[in-house]
């Protein structure tokens, strides 16, 4: 049984405009579903539909094969984690009792959480490469390093699913590799799955060349235009027609590592 399942899944933020419909995909477990498309698209409307932040039109959601809405937020939160594009940090909380906030659906109400919470965050803390964090100051950390305890708090979680609206999206060179790692090793060896949203096309290449269960859907016009493998979906003519740009797939010379190279806009 598929983790989670969505089924001829339609928005309109109006009742007039439609954003998406027509949605069908389900993701297994140890597998990476990236929604990949233009800015504008419907990527983060969809992913906030996936997470029950908005009312889907038409369709269904379930998680593990029962209806999404039938879940108190208790217990979805033991199914389903969340990394959004970013975070704003208002108080200075330790890095430490920021990512054990991920253990709050698991703690009795109004109990504070105890060592088996708090060595939870610590392995996800390790899981990070943010060993000897515990302490810092959750304001003054970088970008790279908020997204990072961001994505250890989602691990402390537990869930089986989790959903990244484009992780990546504001981080220099070096933090995006490390949350692509990141991602790499919860997937193929962990055996998390992982709903992302992502304009960074060479993300699924990456992913797929490191051996992990990936799978892409190229939105376009409101529609899933393709579902398949990256190197099934992220052809050259599927690129031009979505992005109206013109780029070649390059590879080394055994064709066992794929990447995008971007040559010019269509004219």
């Amino acid at each position: 049984m598929a983790l989670i399942e969505i089924k001829d899944a339609a928005f309109s933020y109006d009742g007039k405009r439609t954003i998406f419909e027509h949605i069908n995909f389900r993701v297994e477990e140890g597998e990476i579903f990236c929604i990949i498309g233009p800015n504008g698209c419907g990527k983060s409307t969809l992913i906030d539909c996936v997470l029950g932040l908005n009312k889907l039109k038409n369709g269904q959601i379930l998680i593990g094969g029962r209806p999404m809405e039938s879940f108190k937020p208790r217990e979805l939160a033991e199914h389903v984690a969340y990394v959004p594009q970013g975070h704003k940090t208002t108080f200075a909380y330790t890095v430490l009792d920021v990512v054990t906030m991920g253990r709050t659906y698991a703690a009795r109400m109004f109990a504070p959480p105890g060592e088996k919470e708090r060595e939870i965050a610590r392995d996800a803390l390790k899981q990070v490469g943010l060993e000897g964090f515990e302490e810092r100051e959750y304001t003054k950390l970088s970008g790279g390093e908020l997204q990072l305890v961001i994505i250890a708090r989602a691990i402390a979680q537990q869930s089986r699913l989790l959903i990244m609206d484009e992780p990546t999206a504001h981080l220099d060179f070096t933090h995006e590799l490390t949350v692509m790692e990141i991602i790499a090793r919860l997937v193929r060896d962990k055996k998390i799955s992982i709903i992302m949203a992502t304009h960074f096309l060479n993300q699924a290449y990456y992913l797929e060349n490191a051996g992990v269960n990936t799978k892409v859907a190229l939105v376009n016009d409101g529609n899933f235009a393709q579902v398949g493998t990256p190197s099934q979906v992220l052809n050259t003519e599927n690129l031009e027609r979505t992005f109206n740009i013109i780029t070649e797939i390059v590879s080394n010379g055994s064709g066992e590592r794929k990447y995008i190279l971007p040559l010019r806009n269509k004219r």
